[in-house]
């Protein structure tokens, strides 16, 4: 009986490791440290598959640390890396189509934002996506607005003579427009760039003007609020094929922890916005605000440069940029 029992446990233990053996395991890259919002939204991605103890292990490799922040998409449209969350402009040397998810004025504000996701806009690029055999899991955007050392920035002619950093080729485009010189560096080279006298203004995102200081360098701080010039669309994406080559339970679960994800992104967004605010005000920065009327004059500088620019690159890109500009 002893000997049946062992033989038994044995036998258990081994189906058991087999099991575990057979799990199947997602790779997911991405460049932000554990902190920051994009990381916490592939973690609830993660956890919820964990939960539904489907034979799925997604494991995340952040920080930059699997791949460069604008080599993902390629590797992950040829199978060779699962998921990642990106800004999918970094992918517009591939598919110049995604460059229109951070134009000027497109985005209003966070929930204009989740009806874009929602709208026949998506559609034609997620077909664009599919295409190159990837897919949205989880859509969002983050949201940014503009700095000025010495005076606040909410409409053009605010920028004329000014020497800027913009965030993206677009808003190149549009603040060179507005009569701004063009200083082009990454967001986090803008605090030694103020400091020693490079620069006088900039636009990037809410979080990285809090994680890099920049209040400690500028006088007025206008974000993002009921309106906003800078939105950037930064998905959690998938490789297609190893999505469709997932049994039936798993890809229920990884879409019910991405719907919960996707809930959390849009609220965590928008108290970005809120709570960088505060930490402009708390240091004796003046907050300004960008009226309507600031940014449908924005808007009609980007018509005549960034968009214009975008018609004329992308096959398509007049039909793309009339279906964004249908949804209200």
């Amino acid at each position: 009986m002893k000997t049946n029992f062992l033989t038994t446990a044995a036998l258990v233990a081994t189906m058991g490791l087999a099991s575990v053996a057979s799990a199947t395991e997602l790779r997911l890259s991405h460049q932000w440290s554990n902190k920051d919002i994009r990381h916490k939204v592939a973690q609830i991605v993660a956890d919820g598959v964990a939960e539904a103890n489907v034979d799925l292990e997604i494991k995340i490799f952040g920080s930059k640390s699997l791949f460069k922040p604008r080599e993902q998409y390629r590797p992950l449209s040829r199978g060779l890396l699962d998921m990642t969350v990106l800004p999918l402009s970094y992918a517009g040397g591939q598919q110049p189509a995604f460059n229109l998810t951070l134009m000027p004025g497109l985005v209003k504000n966070h929930d204009h934002a989740a009806r874009l996701s929602a709208s026949p806009f998506m559609e034609a690029l997620e077909q664009k996506m599919a295409d190159d055999d990837v897919i949205v899991l989880v859509h969002g955007y983050l949201a940014g607005g503009f700095v000025g050392k010495d005076k606040c920035i909410t409409k053009p002619e605010d920028v004329a003579g000014m020497q800027t950093r913009a965030a993206g080729k677009a808003f190149e485009q549009m603040l060179a427009g507005a009569g701004a010189s063009i200083a082009s560096m990454a967001s986090s080279e803008i605090y030694s760039a103020m400091q020693t006298g490079i620069l006088n203004a900039a636009n990037t995102s809410s979080s990285s003007f809090v994680s890099y200081r920049i209040y400690e360098q500028v006088a007025c701080y206008t974000p993002a609020g009921d309106v906003a010039l800078w939105f950037m669309y930064q998905p959690l994406l998938m490789n297609k094929s190893t999505f469709e080559g997932l049994n039936a339970e798993q890809q229920a679960a990884l879409l019910a922890a991405a719907e919960k994800a996707e809930a959390y992104y849009l609220d965590e967004a928008k108290k970005e916005d809120a709570d960088s605010v505060e930490v402009f005000k708390k240091a004796g920065v003046e907050i300004a605000e960008m009226s309507t009327a600031d940014f449908e004059a924005w808007r009609a500088l980007a018509q005549e440069t960034s968009y214009k620019a975008f018609v004329a690159e992308v096959p398509d890109g007049q039909a793309l940029l009339d279906m964004a500009l249908a949804v209200e």
